[in-house]
């Protein structure tokens, strides 16, 4: 059952698109009304940059990749001009070349490439679509949220990668243990900063979703199943929202 949930919901990075869209939900339903249209703008977002990133270099499934991505494009686009003002479809626009910079190979330097920095390019991609495109006006407190949350939880991924990663990671130059020692504060940091500006109950449910990413971090190793991390460690960014929903049933 694993093995096929990895396989069809996993590797298919509908996953990782869901739960970055959940966190998004999160602080939308902490700051403004839902829009279905722009629920459905999130996750196409996501879901269009993680296959651009994985498959690029897939010869025999890129061409479907492309296809799937330039009709979305075009849906993305269509839905912000008639739904939105356009300044939205400037920022969108800007989060996609920021996320389009991050690992086309084509490119002879692009973000990936360069040590340190990828954990905190995708934790700008996600903080930018939470704390700017949704929102009238940028939301600093989310910004930094989310920013702090996602370098975080990237972290553990450095950590199952750091044995046959070609780019110097955390891991290979400061140790297992001091990654996880920026990750614990990391997270706090964006722990902190929601108690002070979230609403309580979204504070509370925000903080118990951290709680849980430090434990995904104290056990995380480079010999534990991917999907550890990739269902388990991911499954942090959708939690706060899913945690709300709990909390308004009961």
């Amino acid at each position: 059952m694993l093995n096929l949930l990895k396989k069809y919901i996993v590797d298919s990075q509908i996953y990782v698109s869901l739960m970055g869209t959940l966190l998004t939900l999160f602080f939308m339903a902490e700051r403004i009304p839902f829009r279905s249209a722009l629920i459905l703008l999130i996750f196409l977002t996501f879901l269009n940059g993680y296959l651009y990133t994985k498959y690029q270099m897939t010869r025999r499934l890129f061409g479907y990749v492309l296809l799937f991505n330039t009709l979305t494009f075009i849906f993305c686009v269509t839905v912000i001009i008639h739904r939105h003002h356009p300044e939205s479809l400037i920022k969108w626009l800007f989060i996609i070349i920021l996320g389009f910079l991050y690992n086309t190979q084509f490119l002879n330097t692009f973000i990936r490439k360069i040590p340190f920095i990828k954990i905190f390019h995708v934790a700008l991609v996600w903080a930018l679509i939470n704390s700017w495109l949704i929102m009238p006006v940028i939301q600093w407190d989310v910004f930094f949220i989310t920013f702090f949350l996602v370098s975080g939880l990237i972290l553990p991924f450095d950590i199952r990668d750091m044995q046959y990663d070609t780019v110097t990671t955390f891991p290979q130059i400061i140790g297992i243990q001091n990654t996880k020692y920026l990750a614990y504060l990391l997270l706090f940091f964006s722990s902190l900063i929601a108690v002070f500006s979230l609403q309580l109950n979204f504070a509370i449910c925000y903080s118990l979703s951290v709680a849980v990413g430090f434990i995904f971090i104290y056990f995380a190793q480079p010999s534990r199943a991917d999907v550890y991390y990739s269902f388990g460690v991911e499954t942090v960014s959708g939690l706060p929202f899913l945690l709300h929903l709990l909390q308004k049933l009961f």
